[in-house]
């Protein structure tokens, strides 16, 4: 049996993974204004925000250090392992919320989650490697990253319509289970990579590999091995600590939205969780379509005869300087309907960047070195989430969340500077001589 663009079943599954990963991870600022009532009734609002950021950001540090963890374990094990490994873990503590008591049994169940959800990023990374040729990577990772944001579009409205019919606790051993109903078709279409797979066509199979190709050495005539250097080595060179920094730097603006939109409607317009359904999930569009475009423009450019080096810096350029405003907008957005236009905008223009962000490792890397320096940039990036998560709740006290779009938009100004400054070229690095 042969099936035809099994590369696009491959990253539609990711994709549908990642969805489901946003939805479980979504789960607790959705229930939250429920949560607190039957758990934490008598404490005030700052109190409920405060634990609820302790618990944020215990899910965030789980979830950096996640990253660096599965970066290597998916080097080790292989991408087919390593997401049944991944989603198998994170599906199972989504649904152990069911049984949280307070602050502490939160936190376990969510530094689990977030420890196992991590590697369904540095596993796409690796995915897209092995399962792309160069010039549709940018595009497969965009399709990828869509996920995240159709997953941000279905749960709030989801999880708020799942509110009706069933408990909190409920809603999250539901959600858990749908993770693990993914594993079946992964482990069916995802036998072993393309050049051993038995159901790929032998057209796709030379069309991923030749795509695949490095550089021609021009002494020789022959194509020069792929750079799969030491952790050691890899942190030695500049062009990966423009990827840790770029991360690091660019992440938390989605953080920022991912954790606090619904918080964010709540106390700024009163909202509860039925009303958070209805706004709440309208960001997340402008994040699908950001995906989509950073991911279309950056094929186009490369169809169109641009380098790599020109199209990445190009694209995450272009995005920065969309979030840019629509960031500093947020000031004053006025009617609920103006503030998740503008938040649209933003996770736009986020979305656009950090697509071609992740895919430096496999611009940069041998395909044995791309999930870990992806571990390690996905690390640096939920530690910078978690500083900027953090200290929501100090700066926001007196309701103003305008002081942490300020932070957002300075992040967005240091992520184009690490690319531009750190990586002169995105080329495929050779060997320090």
């Amino acid at each position: 049996m042969k099936i035809q663009g099994l590369r696009w079943w491959v990253i539609a599954l990711i994709a549908l993974a990642t969805i489901i990963n946003y939805i479980d991870r979504s789960a607790l600022s959705v229930l939250w204004p429920d949560i607190v009532e039957d758990l934490f009734p008598d404490e005030s609002a700052l109190e409920r925000k405060q634990i609820y950021a302790t618990i944020s950001v215990v899910f965030v540090f789980a979830y950096a250090f996640g990253q660096a963890i599965f970066g290597k374990i998916f080097d080790w094990i292989g991408t087919r392992i390593g997401f049944v490994l991944s989603i198998g873990v994170w599906s199972l503590a989504t649904a152990a919320h069911a049984f949280a008591q307070g602050v502490l049994s939160f936190s376990i169940f969510r530094a689990i989650l977030g420890v196992a959800e991590a590697g369904n990023w540095p596993g796409a990374a690796k995915g897209n490697a092995e399962w792309f040729p160069t010039k549709e990577r940018a595009l497969a990772q965009g399709i990828f990253n869509s996920g995240a944001a159709i997953g941000g579009i279905i749960a709030i409205p989801l999880i708020a319509f799942l509110t009706i019919y069933f408990s909190w606790k409920m809603v999250f051993v539901i959600i858990g289970l749908v993770g693990l109903l993914w594993l079946v078709p992964w482990m069916v279409l995802v036998k072993a990579p393309p050049g051993k797979h038995p159901w790929i066509t032998e057209e796709e199979r030379a069309y991923i590999l030749t795509g695949q190709k490095r550089e021609i050495s021009a002494e020789t005539g022959v194509e020069i091995d792929e750079y799969n250097p030491s952790t050691t080595e890899l942190l030695s060179r500049k062009q990966s600590w423009g990827v840790i920094i770029a991360s690091a730097a660019i992440d938390p603006i989605w953080w920022l939205f991912v954790f606090w939109i619904p918080i964010y409607l709540n106390e700024v317009y009163g909202m509860d969780v039925k009303a958070i359904g209805i706004y709440g999930w309208v960001p997340y569009v402008g994040a699908m379509f950001g995906a989509w475009f950073g991911g279309l423009l950056a094929q186009n450019r490369i169809k169109a005869g641009w380098d790599t080096n020109k199209t990445r810096k190009f694209v995450i350029t272009l995005g920065c300087l969309i979030m840019l405003p629509s960031l500093l907008a947020m000031s004053n957005p006025g009617a609920p309907v103006n503030a998740v236009l503008i938040m649209a905008v933003i996770l736009f223009g986020f979305q656009t960047a950090i697509g071609n962000v992740q895919t430096l490792p496999s611009d940069l890397l041998g395909k044995k070195s791309v999930a870990t320096l992806a571990g390690f940039s996905g690390m640096a990036a939920k530690l910078g989430a978690v500083g900027l998560t953090s200290l929501v709740p100090i700066l926001t006290a007196d309701g103003n969340y305008y002081p942490a779009f300020i932070i957002g938009a300075s992040l967005a100004i240091i992520a184009m500077a690490a690319v531009w400054i750190l990586i002169p070229r995105v080329e495929p690095l050779k060997p320090k001589q």
